[in-house]
């Protein structure tokens, strides 16, 4: 059995941008909404038997708390945020298990779906549909794997270690250190992609790099620059591994055969998440 995690939030963008403008009998913009809800039948229809939908019902979550510049609904289309209530609604009545995230964030519940169903009996692989590099801390070996639908391009734990340079569990740092301008914190300055992968191949966590820069022994440039940097900033740091560590504990589901797409009987209401 595979099962199929959907980022739901990414999905809808994707189609807004992708699909030109289309309204119902009511003048509402539904062309994302179907957009999405069309591209999940289709998964289904190539063999996806267990499917789960997680959306940003609510685009600022806990985050915004820890850090101010973190990502808002600030400057996105209100056509666009009008259409995940409606995606929400369009998915639950086609059949679909829908996590319609306030609280925490869709990640957040990619991330804890993916670990429940990992921890269950009968599944072989747990696919996370979304390119979003926050999600690659979850994969695991060749049984948790992450899956860009747009490009077909499949990315196990040798595939998260061949783009980045660290491993899995080592995202979050990784990030930390070089920032994440989609989700709006910056990173540390000096701290680029080759440095940053350098370091923490070696070291793997932000409290294992040695403060003095002579005792890390790899190749970088300004190293000494870069340990006084994090020196400086190594609560920040923290705090930046902090938002870019996505939760596991998302009491989501207990049976992983709640996933299985049930042809609808009737229009469902999804049920709200964390």
């Amino acid at each position: 059995m595979e099962v199929h995690l959907v980022d739901g939030t990414y999905e809808l963008f994707r189609h807004f941008f992708a699909l030109p403008s289309s309204r119902d009998a009511q003048g509402r913009e539904i062309a994302a909404a179907r957009g999405v809800v069309g591209s999940i039948d289709a998964m289904r229809r190539e063999g996806a038997t267990h499917i789960g939908v997680a959306t940003d019902h609510v685009i600022e979550s806990f985050r915004n708390n820890l850090w101010p510049g973190y990502k808002t609904g600030e400057g996105v289309d209100p056509v666009l945020l009008g259409q995940f209530p409606l995606l929400e609604e369009m998915l639950a009545a086609a059949g679909y298990v829908v996590w319609p995230m306030v609280e925490c964030e869709a990640d957040d519940a990619l991330a804890s779906a993916a670990a429940i169903a990992a921890r269950s009996s009968g599944v072989d692989r747990v696919i996370i549909c979304t390119p979003d590099k926050d999600l690659a801390q979850c994969v695991r070996g060749t049984r948790v794997v992450q899956l860009d639908r747009r490009k077909r391009a499949l990315r196990d734990e040798a595939g998260v270690v061949a783009k980045f340079g660290v491993s899995p569990e080592s995202i979050p740092d990784y990030l930390a250190l070089v920032g994440d301008s989609a989700d709006g914190f910056p990173g540390l300055s000096g701290w680029g992609a080759k440095s940053t992968a350098a370091v923490l191949a070696k070291f793997r966590h932000l409290e294992a790099i040695p403060g003095d820069w002579r005792e890390w022994r790899v190749n970088v440039s300004s190293a000494a620059a870069l340990s006084y940097t994090l020196k400086e900033n190594r609560e920040q740091a923290m705090l930046f591994r902090s938002l870019a560590t996505l939760r596991e504990d998302l009491p989501l589901f207990e049976d992983v055969e709640t996933l299985r797409w049930k042809k609808p009987a009737s229009a469902a209401t999804p049920s709200r998440g964390a």
